[in-house]
């Protein structure tokens, strides 16, 4: 087998650049139609579509076209539509759910290879053979599945490409299979629009049937957030994972996450991918950086330990807690100025994140970049647009470029620890 490929996610153009620059070997994205995630799905227009695969593909990189919504009858017509409109901008595959569409697919862009999504809940080899057997190319396991299990489905499948998540959000559901949004909201979650409601604060009551009587529990003033899972993070266990010689692709989920989330957990894959190949894997330097990122708490899921044998799979307190870091601007694309994301202010150092480490120190009027030990960092000396207004400081919400002390690498992150 080739060296493991990385899978990030697009979630929209600015976000699928960021996944190129700082290591991604493939993107996934789609447009909203027949996406699961119809928020990120918005954000591209058939036209942007088509310019993001040809731009993928000129990085020499992949981009996979999520179609794994679960259509209805009166839907079909459209989603014929839909797949002759994508293939005809050349995707390097389908990521699909269900059986039905993996045959319409084959019928109308034979060219373009299958991969079927985790919603389909692949758990054995039997499943497995079954879509093999229809010309599934690759599988994207399903959460709940074990490393062992995996092996298994090799060995009676050996050319069948395995695809696991190894960070981002876990779902309360079977993967994904989750009625609760639809309940409670409307939102049909296997149709591209969960609300969620398993992030909520709930009240919970105890009553006594004989007289009536009600209890509030309670975990905190809010409630409880009794069925908000912990975040995946598998980074400490890449080595183990790639020993095991079944795995073709490590993805990371997360198209609805912010620019920062994209940038760094793909560096951070990155870097202890290579690190595995050239013999040098560091568990501990993965995890400190991905903590960096806003998350509700971290466990490893299912994949290398069962969850029965731990207790700490939920976060029953908050939904969202802030990462170590705040990330205060991020380079543009010609790597000339930068956009403020929270406060800019002169005379105050700001590490840099960089998507390669190729940069040499510099300072001139508007401030100096300089290493110290591993790490890069900036200091404004003045705040200054491209239109040459001077701030005293500068906070999110304003537009403007601020013109850096020397060309930084595109997409590059400015940030203060917290």
């Amino acid at each position: 087998m080739d060296r493991v490929e990385l899978l990030s996610p697009a979630g929209n153009f600015e976000k699928l650049k960021i996944a190129l620059a700082y290591g991604a070997d493939a993107v996934y994205a789609g447009v909203s139609h027949f996406s699961l995630r119809l928020r990120s799905g918005k954000e591209f227009t058939y036209e942007s579509f088509e310019e993001a695969i040809k731009y993928t593909h000129k990085k020499g990189k992949k981009l996979y076209v999520t179609i794994n919504g679960f259509p209805f009858n009166a839907q079909i017509d459209l989603l014929k539509k839909h797949i002759e409109k994508v293939s005809a901008m050349k995707p390097d595959a389908f990521i699909v759910a269900a059986p039905g569409i993996v045959r319409l697919a084959q019928k109308i862009a034979p060219d373009i290879p299958v991969h079927l999504s985790t919603q389909a809940n692949v758990l054995s080899y039997l499943d497995a053979e079954v879509y093999w057997d229809m010309g599934v190319k690759r599988i994207i396991a399903a959460r709940e599945v074990s490393l062992k299990d995996l092996q298994k489905i090799k060995e009676h499948l050996p050319n069948l490409e395995l695809e696991v998540f190894v960070h981002g959000s876990m779902c309360f559901a079977y993967s994904g299979r989750c009625l609760i949004s639809s309940l409670q909201s409307g939102r049909v979650s296997n149709r591209g629009s969960c609300a969620n409601d398993c992030r909520f604060p709930y009240t919970m009551y105890a009553k006594n049937e004989e007289n009536g009587t009600l209890f509030k529990v309670q975990q905190s003033d809010e409630g409880t957030h009794i069925m908000n899972a912990k975040d995946l993070n598998l980074s400490s266990h890449v080595d183990t994972i790639l020993d095991s010689k079944v795995i073709d692709s490590l993805k990371i989920e997360g198209r609805t996450k912010s620019t920062y989330y994209v940038g760094i957990t793909t560096k951070t894959y990155r870097r202890a991918i290579d690190d595995y190949y050239e013999k040098k894997f560091d568990a501990s330097k993965y995890e400190k950086e991905l903590s960096s990122t806003k998350n509700r708490g971290f466990n490893d899921g299912y994949l290398v330990k069962r969850p029965f044998v731990k207790h700490n799979t939920q976060n029953l307190e908050d939904s969202i807690s802030e990462g170590t870091h705040q990330v205060c601007a991020m380079v543009s694309e010609d790597g000339l100025g930068c956009f403020c994301k929270d406060k800019l202010e002169p005379n105050v150092v700001y590490e840099l994140v960089l998507p390669e480490d190729s940069l040499e120190q510099s300072e001139n009027e508007f401030g100096r970049v300089f290493k110290e030990e591993q790490s890069w960092y900036i200091e404004f000396k003045k705040l200054q647009s491209e239109k040459g207004k001077i701030y005293s400081s500068i906070h999110s919400g304003n537009t403007n470029a601020i013109k850096l002390p020397t060309t930084l690498p595109p997409f590059t992150f400015l940030r203060r620890e917290l």
